[in-house]
């Protein structure tokens, strides 16, 4: 029985764009609130597998008014956080056409209220496209007979954040930046958090309150501000060179050979960044109990959260959902490279994880052991530990032991190890094996995990991938092969 059958006088919630980044984040929180949701996406098995059995996944799309009106039924307040910025065709006129849509199916289906995140902008003939859009949307919305609360934001700071990301990008491989003049206009960036929490809120207003809520963080700042600020927090040292040159547009041009992920959707945000986006009307404040953060304290808060969201990562699932970002140099999550690859042996887990329990030490790495003792020696050369250090027990294990220059950080016997290292690297890095079947047969996971710490870090990873790609496909064919069956062993398959 679902949540809303089993709470039938709470208000249903209609959740567009729950497979996005700000949907994907208030879905958990209306979850948790114990609210019924209703999530409306254009492709509903990517949803069902990321939301609580508890939430209704419909299939429907803002660009078809027909599919509308079903999703609609018996809703109390929609949230609309949809836009076609990606969209290889007109994003505006998609972006006109969605929310009319959506407007008109809300106020034929009696929806009582529409809550829409946009963006902050003084209101301009000369705004941006993307900006200029957002804002559009807004109007569209409110058009209807159907009340709009339309909150406004400036650059939302969290990990998969669009603004966020480029400027990881940016600052993560330009120790020398040529900075335009739009790094000094002025931004309010706010901690995902603060948004959800705003868009949490935005549901216990009156019944038929309507406006803009003009939503920050505590500070107002300059892109480059923003850009120093993250740059400290990851102990990047980075030197910003003004020039009065390099217009939006070359920029938004120059954005895309650096950071070419982004290119597409990045270019149509940097013709964005000449316009202040601020807090000139403080009626949020009066009207909503949160408290934004402050810029050290959002990125603060970003950065830790995302180490902890990535170590809870299990790859046996997160890879094979798809949609992320593929290089040469393996999977990128965030400012991290990921390079997986399973093999399948005809053993239980227990068995198969039993060579997994022993590796280092007099055991050694079970392939191209020779490379592994000159990596050792090369780090004992820069002041790292080298493989001096063996193992506490050559058959078991538990965390916090090392394991030659290796430390064990989670360790669950027959089933999973993770180990971070503690050599010399330009980064963080992290090894691990992950084993999962039935008495019968069992697939290996093994992982390696690099956080790249400036360009350096990103040289270092792409110059030896080559090796350690090598290297570690050997490592786990021996490791199958250390399970007693070596005929019944699949070929190495990479994620």
């Amino acid at each position: 029985m679902s949540l809303i059958e089993q709470s039938p006088n709470l208000p249903l919630i209609l959740l567009t764009g729950g497979t996005g980044y700000i949907g994907g984040r208030l879905l958990k929180a209306l979850e948790a609130s114990g609210r019924p949701v209703r999530c409306l996406a254009r492709r509903p098995d990517s949803l069902r597998g990321r939301a609580e059995p508890c939430a209704e996944v419909v299939a429907g799309d803002c660009l078809d008014l027909s599919t509308l009106p079903p999703a609609m039924v018996g809703v109390h307040t929609a949230y609309y956080l949809v836009h076609s910025m990606g969209s290889p065709r007109d994003f505006e006129e998609d972006d006109r056409k969605a929310a009319k849509n959506f407007a008109d199916a809300a106020q034929q289906s009696g929806v009582r209220r529409i809550i829409y995140l946009g963006g902050l902008g003084e209101p301009s003939a000369e705004l941006s496209s993307h900006l200029k859009s957002r804002q559009e949307v807004g109007e569209i919305l409110g058009s209807s007979n159907v009340p709009v609360v339309e909150l406004r934001a400036s650059i939302i700071l969290g990990s998969g954040s669009l603004s966020f990301e480029m400027i990881r990008a940016l600052v993560e491989r330009l120790p020398v930046m040529i900075c335009p003049r739009w790094v000094s206009t002025m931004a309010q960036p706010i901690a995902i958090e603060d948004v959800v929490a705003y868009l949490l809120e935005a549901l216990s207003l009156p019944a038929m309150e309507s406006g803009v809520f003009e939503i920050g963080g505590a500070e107002q700042v300059s892109y480059a501000d923003i850009m120093r600020e993250y740059a400290r927090q990851r102990g990047l040292r980075r030197w910003m060179i003004s020039v009065p040159v390099l217009t939006p547009r070359l920029s938004s041009l120059w954005l895309g050979l650096v950071t070419p992920v982004y290119a597409r959707v990045g270019r149509k945000l940097v013709e964005s960044l000449r316009h202040p986006t601020v807090v000139r009307d403080a009626a949020a404040a009066r009207r909503f109990n949160v408290r934004p953060r402050g810029l050290h304290d959002a990125m603060n808060r970003t950065l830790r959260n995302e180490d902890h969201e990535f170590a809870q990562t299990r790859w046996s699932d997160s890879l094979s959902s798809g949609g992320r970002l593929k290089t040469w140099g393996g999977l990128q999550f965030g400012s991290r490279l990921v390079d997986s690859r399973t093999i399948e042996v005809k053993n239980s887990a227990k068995v198969a994880f039993a060579p997994i329990t022993r590796i280092g030490g007099t055991t050694g790495w079970y392939f191209a052991n020779p490379l592994w003792r000159l990596r050792g020696f090369l780090d004992l050369l820069v002041g790292g530990v080298g493989l001096r250090r063996g193992r506490r027990d050559p058959e078991s294990m538990q965390i916090g032991d090392f394991v030659d220059f290796w430390r064990v950080e989670e360790f669950s016997a027959h089933r999973f190890l993770r180990l971070m290292a503690e050599m010399k690297v330009p980064g963080r890095a992290w090894l691990e094996f992950e084993v999962t079947g039935d008495s019968a047969r069992s697939t290996i996971r093994q992982t390696a995990i690099f956080d790249p710490l400036g360009l350096f870090g990103l040289i270092y990873w792409y110059a030896l991938y080559p090796v350690h790609k090598w290297i570690f496909a050997g490592m786990l064919r021996k490791i199958a092969e250390a399970c007693g069956s070596t005929d019944m062993v699949t070929p190495v398959s990479a994620a």
